[in-house]
């Protein structure tokens, strides 16, 4: 492939005006313009920008004859190679003389084909030299002090030729894998739903999504992610089949779109091989780093009433696979759908329940066996749901998790503290602390310390559990920092549900707890 950087000198050095533009294979007269350079803006006064996506005839003035015209059109629509002298316009409307020069140029990869289309500027006296021939072959009726310039600007044709072909090429491949770009995948996904229509084959699509892979750009910078990336498109590639598209369309999604074949276990153990190959270890600089991926999986037939309707659905699988723990697949069904649906609707609710501040704090005594006396209250949060009433925890709890609410559902129950405890003092109900379950990523999170004290609640009043089963060991720098930080405030660390994990001596004793 020819390096950009002497593509761009071409584009900006070149005194010939250059444009490059595709026609389809039936009709090379259809011309759509998709580049030029420099000096055929300078000539003809048109623009990357103006040309760009417009057809050629925007390139025909009104001066030209219509038999001049005529005759390109043949030639363009046989897809013949040819020059021509002709008499045109700018965009401005001013008149001038140029020799023109197509040539036929195809992607032999996809078969697509191109021009390549070339212009000289003619001075009036070169031009009036000699009769004009519209569409004439190269070498005749053409100056002589032009022929060096058009021998040499032949040469630079069969140079751009290869140019051409990396162009059209890196317009649908991925820059960092060598798989399908997106814009490559969408046009291979029309063309094969139009085909369902006309009794083509049946095709899944495997949607392809790295678990994880923000953990690794996260801790081994964005090279190891980008090195990860690059090793999942060649297991992919390695693992599909010739007829098989392979795209990856952004991030670390991936998408394979597969025809059926005579049995669906073929889609299941492609997906099935997949999901084993990613689970193998990634290994960067001596570092190992734990990878996965989740796959959606759908079906597009001509049964369809809307095939295009088969990516939602490979989607919605995924989301599925990842709900149920990731580094697996799932096959779409209607159930999914129904209960994506659901799931969208719950989301809205939620969003509208933290605007009306609708979760309200429960509080469930802790009763002293030996004194009979109330030692603390755990804080419940429920929803008082306009329309299902009052909804516990495993309700909404984990949706709310997904959309990123916890903290803002947090933070509603927490300024409903301290107004508690002073109806519990005023009521006589003497409650020393308050408990409350903190999740290890809300303790990562930087307003935690904010929202207590913003709370109104006294702190030495407050008790922040642990659960256990979350892995004391694992915890990093910033939650430990953290706990440090609610200790110093007077707030008691407690471990919750102690007995039911793993939680290890060395564990114990970095979190330092009060209350086991």
């Amino acid at each position: 492939m020819i390096p950009k950087h002497i593509f761009d000198q071409i584009r900006d050095k070149s005194i010939e005006g250059l444009a490059l533009a595709s026609a389809p294979d039936e009709d090379g007269a259809a011309v759509k313009l998709e580049w030029c350079n420099k000096a055929f803006t300078k000539i003809t006064g048109y623009s990357l920008e103006e040309v760009s996506g417009q057809k050629g005839s925007i390139l025909i003035g009104p001066n030209m004859s219509q038999g001049r015209h005529l005759l390109i059109i043949e030639k363009l629509m046989n897809w013949e190679k040819f020059s021509a002298k002709v008499f045109n316009n700018r965009k401005n409307g001013e008149e001038y003389w140029h020799q023109m020069t197509w040539v036929p140029i195809s992607d032999p990869e996809t078969g697509h084909r191109w021009w390549l289309y070339s212009l000289i500027e003619l001075p009036d006296e070169v031009a009036h030299s000699s009769t004009i021939q519209a569409a004439a072959p190269i070498g005749q009726n053409v100056a002589a002090p032009y022929e060096q310039k058009i021998r040499r600007l032949e040469q630079e044709v069969t140079q751009l030729q290869e140019l051409a072909s990396a162009v059209a090429k890196d317009s649908h491949e991925d820059t960092l894998t060598e798989l399908s770009n997106r814009r490559h995948f969408e046009s291979t996904l029309q063309a094969w739903i139009s085909e369902l229509g006309k009794g083509g084959p049946d095709f899944a699509v495997l949607y392809i999504d790295l678990d994880r892979f923000k953990s690794v750009n996260d801790t081994l910078g964005h090279y190891a992610g980008d090195r990860l990336l690059i090793s999942v498109a060649r297991k992919l590639r390695k693992l599909a089949a010739d007829s098989d598209l392979v795209a990856r369309i952004g991030g670390d999604e991936f998408i394979i779109l597969k025809p059926l074949g005579e049995s669906a276990l073929n889609i299941s153990d492609l997906a099935d091989e997949i999901v084993r190959e990613i689970q193998s270890p990634f290994v960067f600089e001596g570092k190992l780093a734990p990878t996965s991926a989740s796959i959606g999986v759908a079906i597009a037939d001509s049964k369809m009433i809307r095939p295009e309707q088969v990516i939602a659905d490979a989607d919605t699988a995924l989301y599925h696979a990842k709900s149920q723990g990731r580094g697996r697949w799932s096959f779409f069904t209607e159930e999914m759908h129904t209960d994506l649906i659901l799931t969208k609707q719950l989301e809205a609710d939620i969003l509208a329940a933290c605007d009306r501040r609708e979760f309200i704090a429960f509080f469930q005594p802790i009763i002293d066996v030996t004194t009979g006396q109330i030692s603390s209250a755990e804080v419940l949060v429920r929803w008082a749901h306009p329309t299902r009433g009052l909804l516990s925890p495993a309700a909404f709890l984990d949706v709310a998790a997904n959309i990123g609410m916890l903290r803002r559902i947090d933070g509603i129950v927490f300024n409903q503290l301290a107004e508690s405890m002073a109806f519990f003092d005023e009521c006589g109900v003497h409650v020393p602390y308050l408990a409350i379950n903190t999740s290890a990523e809300r303790l990562t999170d930087p307003n935690l310390v904010h929202d207590i004290q913003s709370s109104g609640l006294n702190p030495s009043r407050l008790v922040i559990e642990i659960l256990e089963s979350v892995s004391l060991e694992r915890m990093d720098k910033v939650v430990h920092e953290k706990l440090n930080e609610l200790s110093e405030m007077g707030v008691t660390i407690a471990i919750d549900d102690f007995g039911t994990g793993h939680a290890s001596i060395q564990g114990l004793i970095q979190i330092k707890p009060s209350i086991l």
